[in-house]
């Protein structure tokens, strides 16, 4: 935000005399802007520190056609506050990890795929001790510090819990068992890692089935550098089980970043039958599958799911395979082999699934 508007007001809640300023006496916002009447765009940061500012925006947007940027990292004070959300006068953006296309020549799969996707942390050789600070510094200023959590240390066994479930079918009972917590409170603790951006679920699907389908959500956390460190995987190699798990989280966040940024309003989920055929991600109402595996040679095992799809939903339009494959190849009319970079090119250039 800086650097695309350099010349704009910026409030910096994170400036302590700034915070203690507007959380005393919000209406110094109403002020300040009306005495710059020819400035028609202003920034917040952080404005979840400060809910009750909202309302001063509220004011301005509608009686002074003033234009606010407003910046946070978590929507979950300003809900447990009853702030102003500003219903239909505000558009939402939310900004991940980085994605292949922004690093385009930088992009090098085993360093994301050890260090995650945050900017500081794969650029830097001492990721390991970066990520461990964010992990603490998370459990002590969003969690701690807002009171959002009374048992820190029952959350902090939740969290090393959910990690070794990344990508997986979440089953609350089962975690509740690890973590010591009821099955209500990881509810509401996988609620907190939503609404504070770290994690997101995908959905079942589960529309006009012949057989029956598994109908839990996967989580799949927004990064996965924190997963590594949670579950304290060590170095990720080629070839191991880690390395597959990683490398969907990977798929599944380049996939979320592009309908994202590119407003793809689609459907995103997954298909699993109770006989264990399961198939990675669908986009749309069955319209495209893909399958995410971490192999440099795909054999007829690794297409079996995507068989077992096209049995029970023949309408798919393209079933794709991402893999380590050096080449793109078809196996049948429906399944195409893509190697990952290939796939991710496809993905960004509209190929895959577009407006």
């Amino acid at each position: 935000m800086k650097h695309l508007y350099p010349n704009t007001p910026r409030i910096d809640l994170l400036d302590t005399d700034q915070y203690i300023r507007y959380l005393q006496r919000p209406s110094l916002l109403r002020e300040e802007c009306l005495t710059q009447s020819k400035q028609k765009l202003w920034i917040i940061d952080e404005i979840q520190k400060s809910p009750l500012l909202l309302d001063e925006v509220h004011y301005l947007i509608e009686n002074h056609g003033i234009t606010f940027g407003l910046c946070g990292s978590s929507a979950r004070k300003l809900k447990r506050g009853h702030a102003n959300l500003l219903g239909g006068r505000a558009l939402r953006y939310e900004l991940y990890g980085l994605v292949a296309k922004e690093l385009a020549k930088k992009f090098d799969l085993e360093k994301i795929l050890n260090r995650g996707y945050l900017p500081n942390h794969y650029q830097s050789e001492f990721y390991e001790k970066l990520i461990h600070s964010y992990v603490n510094d998370y459990l002590k200023n969003e969690i701690a510090a807002e009171g959002i959590v009374r048992n820190l240390p029952t959350f902090s066994n939740f969290l090393r819990a959910a990690s070794f479930l990344d990508t997986e079918i979440v089953n609350f009972s089962n975690i509740a068992s690890d973590s010591g917590a009821s099955s209500p409170t990881i509810r509401e603790y996988f609620q907190i890692l939503e609404d504070t951006l770290l994690g997101s679920f995908l959905p079942a699907y589960i529309k006009r089935q012949k057989r029956k389908t598994i109908q839990a959500p996967k989580f799949y956390f927004f990064d996965v550098g924190i997963v590594n460190y949670l579950a304290k995987r060590g170095k990720i190699q080629k070839g191991s089980e880690l390395f597959g798990k990683a490398f969907e989280n990977w798929v599944y966040h380049e996939i979320k970043s592009y309908l994202s940024y590119q407003e793809v309003n689609t459907d995103f989920s997954y298909w699993r039958l109770r006989n264990q055929y399961e198939v990675d991600f669908i986009l749309g109402d069955m319209e495209i599958a893909i399958e995410v595996k971490s192999t440099a040679t795909i054999h007829s095992r690794h297409v079996k799911n995507l068989y077992e799809l096209l049995k029970e939903y023949p309408r798919v339009k393209q079933c794709y395979i991402v893999c380590l494959e050096t080449k793109a190849r078809l196996i049948q009319n429906k399944i195409l082999v893509l190697p990952y970079q290939d796939f991710i090119q496809k993905l960004w250039d509209g190929e895959i699934i577009s407006k």
